[in-house]
């Protein structure tokens, strides 16, 4: 299975509020930079809510902002100095955890923060020889899943349900494929919707597929995908709008080829190829922009969605070179796409709601999406 630990740039993407035009010119939205206090890679984001947001990356690194990123707050965790903190859940301005990877057996591992990142407790080391520990989601801020790469035709995938200990699932899991694996694609290979639902993206073997559990991961069906497979391909990042509609994206690492998506409206069953996004080489990550929603401030459901429910973000990702891949956004989940010019240098993209989103990525970049 193609792994990057290696700095890979990607180049990240928006969407704007429905297909509202002046004079035939499709919106855009307001792009704002931001200074987050380093200069490590930021690979991965999440966004509480409009004001509190957390990013992670190499070198141990962490970053937080309680205030919509007027100013961010960096920092390292001891002890991770050498590791690369590929996926990150913020929970609140003082909870939040992260997953790392690394060279060896025991650098796949868990942080968890209560007071803000001013002290981490380790919650998970990975013993597993050959695991992969690609990404986590969470349903509550104590319920979780984090997913590995197969190992030995098993999946060793681990679980929370006090926010304190993990435990392994892979009795749970359905047998993988031979060489089966996820991509670390800034923690965006599994999703979480609801209190029970998780969808899982897969490649690495002859069929890409989506792993779904309806009962927060006690039982698992496995649907096979349309997209390409093989130890350099397959699907790479997932996300779903409601209990029945997703969006999966991927391609092929070595060959810089076949950058689809595709959609479901049945939970994960099937799947639908979308037309063709205007981007090269690989999708890498995808986001809904309508987000997690303000937990603070939470739009009226009817007009949020009608706006708002079905645009999504892509970021593309063209290896060796890591700068050329294109970026393109959809209004209508696929149907239509329209390319986001000169926004580069960004790994991975979320949002709380449409008005609050974030790119982080190479040399601490953060970018502030509005629209």
């Amino acid at each position: 299975m193609l792994k990057r630990f290696a700095v890979i740039l990607l180049i990240a993407a928006s969407a704007t509020l429905g297909f509202a035009k002046d004079n035939g010119k499709v919106h855009q939205p307001a792009l704002t930079p931001q200074s987050s206090g380093t200069t490590q890679l930021l690979i991965a984001v999440s966004p509480v809510n409009s004001r509190v947001v957390w990013a992670s990356g190499t070198g141990g690194t962490f970053v937080v902002t309680t205030d919509g990123g007027e100013t961010w707050t960096a920092g390292v965790v001891p002890g991770a100095e050498s590791l690369q903190f590929r996926d990150v859940q913020g929970v609140s301005d003082k909870v939040a955890y992260l997953m790392s990877i690394g060279n060896n057996t025991t650098d796949f591992r868990i942080y968890k923060t209560e007071d803000g990142g001013a002290n981490w407790s380790l919650q998970f080391t990975n013993e597993t020889v050959n695991a992969f520990y690609d990404c986590f989601a969470f349903w509550t801020p104590d319920r979780g899943i984090t997913h590995s790469d197969s190992v030995n035709g098993v999946f060793p995938d681990i679980r929370t349900t006090d926010g304190m200990t993990w435990q392994s699932i892979s009795a749970n899991m359905p047998p993988a494929l031979p060489g089966e694996a996820s991509f670390s694609s800034s923690g965006t290979c599994i999703a979480t919707q609801g209190g029970r639902n998780a969808w899982i993206t897969t490649g690495g073997s002859t069929i890409a597929r989506i792993l779904a559990t309806r009962d927060g991961g006690d039982t698992w069906m496995a649907y096979n995908t349309p997209l390409v497979s093989s130890p350099s391909a397959g699907g790479l990042s997932v996300a779903f709008r409601d209990a029945w509609h997703g969006i999966l994206g991927g391609g092929d690492l070595s060959t810089n080829s076949s950058a689809d998506a595709a959609t479901s409206s049945d939970g994960g069953k099937t799947w639908t190829l979308t037309n063709k996004p205007p981007v090269q080489g690989t999708i890498f990550c995808l986001a809904y922009v309508r987000g997690i929603g303000d937990r603070d401030a939470r739009h009226a459901d009817d007009e949020f969605d009608q706006e708002h429910g079905r645009s999504v973000v892509i970021t593309a990702e063209v290896e060796p070179n890591f700068d050329s891949g294109g970026a393109a956004w959809t209004p209508d989940e696929g149907r239509t796409w329209f390319e986001l010019p000169n926004v580069s240098g960004y790994w991975a993209v979320a949002f709380a709601n449409p008005h609050a989103g974030w790119f982080v990525g190479n040399n601490g970049q953060i970018l502030k999406i509005s629209f």
